[in-house]
């Protein structure tokens, strides 16, 4: 092996890049008003890859052109695969533009793949001694990993080894080629064999060692109709191995020693960025500097990507530097009161805490980090002395409770702490703080005022990338962090945070608040520029102290009821088991939606069955099984079975474990950055999918009860959605009959199908509910037709008729629809961004699901809106009143509290008035408010 004048070659998937980028940023255009998206997104990651990377020798390999010389081996080879997007057309060769004024080496040669032109240059480089890596995502490159190559995901910013090859294969990297041959690829057209997927490929392979042993030896595969399979599909196997194979020996157009890095000419360069109008780029690339004057900026908001993660971006500016750490272990009282006044006197600080359980109401504090300025952070550690785990993994440094340093007594930390956090001068800044919160309030410091920097970034930028502290620092700040794995194991091997290492701990821990102050530096600017500070100041951080408050609150339940409940549960499903298994005609596992799916369509041979393209194994969906429903008895058991089986160990059994032993009460935990509109999601336990219109979904809610001497009062938005709805569509007709108190549903029949209200009969109200209701949603016809059980004719003249009548509600749809084409957000009516990923999908349901998304995005995330503002009103208009009621729930558009029986009345009129006075709309808000001893009877 010659030695390389190189020592690491990077190989670019470039159709990868180009199409990652233009799927994840809005639509925007350059000052010519030619689609420009992909053309940012790509030049943004080809940045960061220059920046990060120690590559000597880069090239981004391109494909020439759809017809290869695949095609004359099977000339179907990608014929199913739909054209480009019309917006991205154009960019394609803007794109090779980018990369030649980055000075990058850009190579593509008809009738061959990018894939094969980079395993010729890998095993090219690899065969001169030289590393090589592929970046990449592609699962048809993985066959080239090992040796010197390997690959690199950047979306996911994870290296791809052998290891990972196995883990997505379950064979080496050698012989991804034959499991791929075998399982064939819809996408590419390869057909491969019928009914084998990959997990059957990886063992058939990993048994008979290659495909060709595998056909030789194919009638001794003791499955009948697997054997005839592979028997009858031989060659079609061969066929797709010659398909899925890369050519290694493409006579490349172009050298390796020719892909030197090399830095671009800066006015090439920046003459290409100013002509996009990619103004946040310029400013990266020029730490700062301006554009000179010329044309218009970008017709949508500026972006950037980093990662898999796509952000609009306000006020453009460069990544910031690096910035040097100085962090101190503090276990001498001298230390801490040195960072108690030196915070004080900052009037800002950012702050962590560390536990033993992600429980906030059972784990112990085990330390406390604090940073004052960028790079300058300390861990105070509280609970470090439980040495190490017996069969962990060596995390090196000195072991807690060894010959280190000693943690200072809680109570004396406590005690200085209180001087700092409590301080109504000082800003308290956390992520996902409301943990904090409950952490601290356990021994009893009452942090205020606080803010929080996920809930800046969810208020930014909703739905389009994740809050993660993680994520968020290699979005803005281009910083790895620590992971939590790397300080404390994974998997059996795990220890908790007691038992880490101080210095360790220390460097973990002080990041945590180092990461968390640099991002409120970034992101609590933005507010104002993008008009998000009343969605923020007003709607979500208000909120946290009151959901810390109902978390800590919780609610009790009847443990004799679930328990019971479980019983009753567990006897009802071994009915259905037994009755199932009699129509059947045969015993099998119901809750294997193989077998069961073999029993359907192979056993009953029931109609409209479909096998996965990727197991091959029978859909079993509940959508499936009530299609089946009205032809045969058994889909209809096995529905009501599964939703007992769900009802038994996701309540009545999950519930009584996770009721906490000091309180007596299930305690939810509300996310507050989850959805992309807006609503709040329960989890630990999920409160909010409790079904409500069954009888065992109510029995579920009679096992929540208040205390002796209390009741449960819940509060209900009557059709919430539908008025905002009217409101937002303006529909004069709703609006009206909204203001009138009429019956909604019995007027639109009325006006829809030209009925009397007086003496309806309800099954036309029926229908008129299931369209006011569908039409937020986005119902089809053949949605509608479903539900009503009519024909998908009858349905699309009701859907018709309630557009002819409501024109507003088309002309709201359709402005949405545009809107969010252009903008790739919507808006509530107090000034929330919802983002919605795929408005611009080249896969039309895809784009159909985002544009239904959109349309109901305002109303879904107004109604949410509406409800948080009434939370944070509720606390002080019920002390104000001197009333004692707790609120301990949020579910949708309802709120439960427990009152003392002797202050019913005078909460429920509190309640009602601020739920009612917390939004004024065209039509008024109407709240049901009831009273009883368990949630099932009060709502």
């Amino acid at each position: 092996m010659s030695e390389a004048p190189f020592k690491h070659v990077y190989l670019v998937d470039g159709s990868g890049f180009i199409f990652r980028a233009f799927h994840a940023l809005p639509p925007m255009s350059n000052p010519d008003g030619v689609p420009v998206n992909a053309v940012f997104g790509f030049i943004t990651m080809l940045m960061k890859l220059l920046t990060e990377s120690d590559a000597d020798r880069l090239a981004v390999i391109f494909d020439a052109g759809r017809a290869t010389f695949r095609n004359e081996i099977y000339p179907d080879y990608k014929a199913h695969r739909p054209d480009p997007p019309e917006e991205l057309i154009p960019q394609f060769s803007l794109i090779r533009d980018a990369v030649r004024a980055f000075n990058v080496s850009c190579v593509e040669m008809p009738g061959f793949e990018a894939d094969d032109l980079i395993a010729t240059y890998a095993r090219q480089a690899a065969e001169m001694g030289a590393k090589v890596t592929i970046v990449s995502s592609d699962k048809d490159l993985m066959q080239l990993v090992g040796g010197r190559v390997g690959m690199f995901d950047p979306m996911k910013n994870r290296q791809i080894g052998p290891a990972e090859v196995f883990e997505k294969f379950s064979v080496s990297p050698d012989k991804v080629v034959d499991v791929q041959a075998l399982a064939g690829d819809p996408t590419d057209n390869v057909p491969g064999v019928p009914g084998i997927g990959v997990k059957t490929a990886a063992q058939l392979i990993n048994e008979y060692g290659d495909l060709d042993t595998l056909l030789a030896r194919a009638g001794e595969i003791k499955q009948p109709k697997r054997r005839e399979t592979l028997q009858s599909n031989a060659e079609a196997a061969r066929i797709s191995r010659q398909l899925v194979r890369l050519r290694n020996d493409v006579p490349v157009p172009e050298p390796l020693e020719n892909f030197t890095v090399r830095e671009p000419d800066r006015d090439v360069l920046l003459g290409f960025i100013d002509q996009q109008g990619f103004r946040s780029i310029r400013a990266r690339l020029t730490n700062g500097q301006p554009a000179p004057a010329a044309g218009k900026p970008l017709s949508a908001p500026d972006s950037r990507i980093s990662g898999a993660v796509v952000m609009p971006e306000a006020t453009p500016g460069p990544v910031p530097a690096p910035v040097a750490t100085d962090y101190e272990l503090v276990v001498e009282i001298a230390a801490l009161d040195r960072w108690i006044a030196a915070g004080r006197k900052a009037g800002i600080v950012a702050v962590d805490t560390e536990t033993n359980s992600l429980d906030p109401l059972r784990c112990d504090l085990v330390g406390v980090s604090l940073a004052l300025a960028p790079g300058r952070a300390c861990y105070i550690p509280v609970l470090h002395n439980g040495g190490a785990a017996q069969g962990s993994l060596d995390l090196g440094g000195p072991e807690p409770g060894a010959d280190g340093p000693k943690p200072l007594p809680k109570a004396d930390i406590v005690k200085r702490l209180k001087l700092l956090l409590e301080d109504p001068a000082v800003l308290k800044v956390g992520h996902n703080i409301k943990f904090d919160l409950q952490v601290l309030g356990s021994c009893g410091l009452a942090v205020a005022p606080i803010d929080d920097t996920m809930l800046l970034s969810y208020v930014l930028e909703s739905g389009a990338h994740g809050h993660g502290m993680d994520e968020l620092s290699a979005l803005y700040l281009g910083h790895k962090t620590i992971t939590y794995g790397e300080v404390c194991g994974t998997g059996k091997a795990q220890i908790t945070f007691d038992r880490v290492p101080l210095d360790k701990a220390l460097a973990y821990a002080a990041e945590d608040a180092d990461i968390t102050l640099r991002l409120h530096g970034v992101l609590k600017p933005r507010l104002v520029a993008e008009h998000l500070v009343t969605v923020y100041e007003t709607l979500e951080r208000p909120l946290v102290p009151v959901l810390a408050a109902m978390e800590r609150a919780g609610i009790k339940v009847d443990k004799a009821e679930l328990q019971s409940m479980s019983v009753e549960f567990g006897r009802r499903m071994s009915d259905f088991e037994r009755d199932i298994c009699l129509l059947a005609g045969v015993e099998f596992n119901i809750g294997s939606p193989k077998q069961l799916g073999e029993i359907l369509f192979e056993k009953l041979n029931l109609p409209g069955g479909k096998k996965s393209a990727k197991t091959g194994a029978w859909g079993t969906g509940a959508d499936v099984l009530e299609q089946l429903a009205p032809l045969h008895p058994l889909p209809r058991k096995v529905l009501d079975w599964r939703q007992l089986a769900k009802l038994k160990s996701t309540y009545a059994d999950a519930l009584v474990d996770q009721i906490n032993p000091a309180t007596g009460r299930v305690h939810t935990s509300y996310a507050m950055a989850i959805t992309s509109t807006g609503r709040l999601s329960s989890s630990d336990p999920n409160l909010q999918n409790i079904p409500i219109r069954t009888e065992e979904g109510r029995r579920i809610r009679r096992a929540f009860i208040a205390e002796p001497g209390f009741k449960l009062l819940s509060a209900d938005y009557s059709q919430i959605e539908l008025r905002l709805v009217a409101h937002v569509a303006g529909i004069q007709g709703l609006i009206e009959a909204f203001k009138n108190g009429a019956d909604i549903h019995a007027i639109t029949a009325s006006q829809v199908f030209g009925v009397p209200v007086e003496g309806m009969d309800q099954s036309i109200r029926r229908k008129a509910k299931a369209i006011n209701f569908g039409i937020i949603y986005g119902i089809s016809a053949f949605g509608l037709a479903q539900q009503l059980g009519i024909s998908n004719g009858e349905a699309k003249q009701y859907i018709d008729a309630y557009f002819a009548r409501y024109p507003e509600i088309r002309h709201y749809m359709d402005r949405t629809k545009e809107q969010v084409k252009k903008q790739g957000w919507v808006e509530t009516l107090f000034g929330r961004k919802c983002f919605v990923p795929g408005i611009n999908d080249r896969n039309p349901a895809m784009r159909a699901f985002a544009e239904r998304a959109a349309i109901n995005a305002p109303i879904q995330g107004g109604a949410a809106d509406i409800i948080k503002r009434a939370m944070i009103r509720l606390p002080d208009a019920l002390a104000a009143e001197g009333l004692t009621a707790r609120m301990l729930l949020q579910v949708h558009d309802e709120l439960v509290f427990e009152v003392p029986e002797a202050e019913i009345e005078a909460t429920r009129a509190v309640v009602k008035r601020v739920m009612e006075a917390a939004a004024s709309l065209d039509v008024p808000l109407l709240v049901e408010v009831g009273v009883a001893a368990s949630w099932a009877e009060a709502h």
